[in-house]
């Protein structure tokens, strides 16, 4: 049997889905808290097997809850269910310690799945979820972090003025390599030519002493 905390400040919200659950032969809601104070409290002393957490609620939100109950005790297990998915939530309550991230427009059934994952020790992610942490690193990640190291070289060389011939005696290896090279930094950098490679570096200051 899996022991379920619910913590939302929305009666109506911990209704529903304690009802629900209350039809999954292997779930149990132990407890409700509507707050994330008091959920702390409920979770450090009932220690349930799943603590299926709101994030925007009064006296404490569910950031911080989640942080607090990690913080005294790592083992705890939890489900961040809530209507959010913009990363000013998902990314501080992932890093707070939730385990799962699932939204409120998920079906019944998979709030419960998600539970029965997370107590395995799994973590389930909302689609929608995925899409936004994969957009927010994306953003986050400059284009250059993907060069290598002899890439990096290259285009140092380019950034130099120096041309595929000049850079093939430089580095001992041939044209073909240099331009198989030059071709990788376009397609990683998202541009057309050399010019615009060499604009990069210098708007990124790559190579500025």
């Amino acid at each position: 049997m899996i022991n379920v905390l619910l913590v939302d400040d929305h009666e109506t919200v911990r209704l529903g889905v304690s009802a629900f659950l209350s039809t999954q032969e292997d779930i149990h809601v132990i407890d409700e808290a509507k707050n994330g104070l008091e959920g702390v409290e409920k979770a450090l002393n009932l220690k349930p097997d799943v603590i299926v957490m709101d994030l925007v609620m009064d006296e404490m939100d569910g950031i911080e809850a989640t942080r607090r109950i990690k913080a005294s005790w790592p083992q705890a297990k939890i489900v961040v269910v809530t209507s959010f998915v913009d990363s000013d939530k998902l990314r501080p309550a992932l890093e707070a310690g939730a385990l799962s991230y699932v939204l409120k427009t998920s079906s019944a059934m998979q709030i419960a799945d998600a539970i029965r994952k997370t107590n395995n020790g799994e973590s389930v992610l909302d689609a929608k979820v995925q899409g936004q942490m994969i957009s927010a690193f994306t953003a986050e990640t400059p284009l250059h972090q993907a060069l290598t190291n002899r890439e990096l070289e290259i285009l140092k060389l380019m950034s130099n003025g120096k041309t595929n011939q000049q850079i093939a005696e430089t580095l001992f290896i041939t044209i073909k390599t240099v331009k198989t090279h030059v071709s990788h930094i376009l397609s990683k950098l998202n541009v057309e030519d050399r010019t615009q490679a060499v604009i990069y570096a210098f708007n990124e200051q790559l190579f500025q002493k």
